[in-house]
């Protein structure tokens, strides 16, 4: 049996209690070293099974092995394992292995922690956009910015910049620009849920110009959007029916 499982923002108290419960099933959890190093003190009994970065079909093959060969296993990365997660390769690598089971469990993803953090900026219609274009042509992510930014969407921007693309947000700023005002709220949350957890709020303006990282998760309002008593909240719009 085989549980891919998004173990939520990091601290073990985001992680849900249907992720819990099936770590604490397994022999061999299987992850980024990142992540593993997330559950120290944890889940003792089982050992662990590591890779650097950029090494993912490598993780979900190695995890698919131990399942077959008739362990638990836990296929762990951070948020939600369907949303940019692991979930996605090791399924379509299941196929390969017809008699492993497999079991997707949720976890909080960094859009809904990061925005609890921040108030209540995704109360409306939202989008997740990531910006890393590692495998996606940035000629797509510019124009699904563009028809979130048109549609007047709350976003929710993953992997903002990173030492490779130290300009790409600033570059989603200029294509949000083109449809959403320059004081338009957002807000920012640096290792949600984690030691050291940082977050500010600023103007769409201000924005292309934030020291983000891989670490950081952005959020840009729609036009509704406000600070109320320094939170970021986009209304429901219940205030204009009574």
């Amino acid at each position: 049996m085989l549980y891919i499982v998004g173990l939520g923002p990091g601290a073990g108290e985001g992680m849900t209690l249907a992720a819990h419960r099936a770590l604490s099933r397994c022999g061999a959890i299987v992850g980024y070293s990142a992540y593993i190093d997330l559950l120290e003190g944890l889940y003792p009994e089982a050992r662990r099974v590591s890779t650097g970065m950029m090494r993912e079909v490598e993780r979900c093959r190695a995890a698919l092995e131990l399942a077959r060969d008739g362990d638990e296993v836990a296929l762990v990365c951070s948020g939600d394992a369907g949303v940019y997660g692991m979930a996605s390769p090791a399924l379509e690598l299941g196929a390969d292995f017809p008699d492993v089971d497999i079991e997707v469990v949720c976890g909080v993803t960094a859009a809904q922690s990061g925005a609890a953090v921040l108030g209540a900026p995704l109360a409306q219609d939202f989008a997740v956009i990531s910006l890393s274009d590692l495998l996606t042509p940035w000629e797509d992510i510019e124009r699904r910015i563009e028809a979130a930014a048109w549609g007047d969407f709350c976003i929710a921007l993953y992997n903002p910049r990173s030492k490779k693309r130290s300009g790409h947000l600033a570059r989603a700023v200029q294509v949000l620009l083109r449809h959403k005002g320059p004081d338009t709220v957002c807000g920012w949350v640096r290792m949600i849920g984690r030691e050291g957890q940082q977050s500010g709020i600023c103007t769409l303006d201000e924005l292309g110009s934030l020291e983000a990282d891989m670490f950081t998760t952005v959020f840009v309002g729609n036009a509704a959007t406000r600070v109320a008593d320094g939170r970021m909240v986009t209304p429901r719009g219940y205030r204009g029916l009574s």
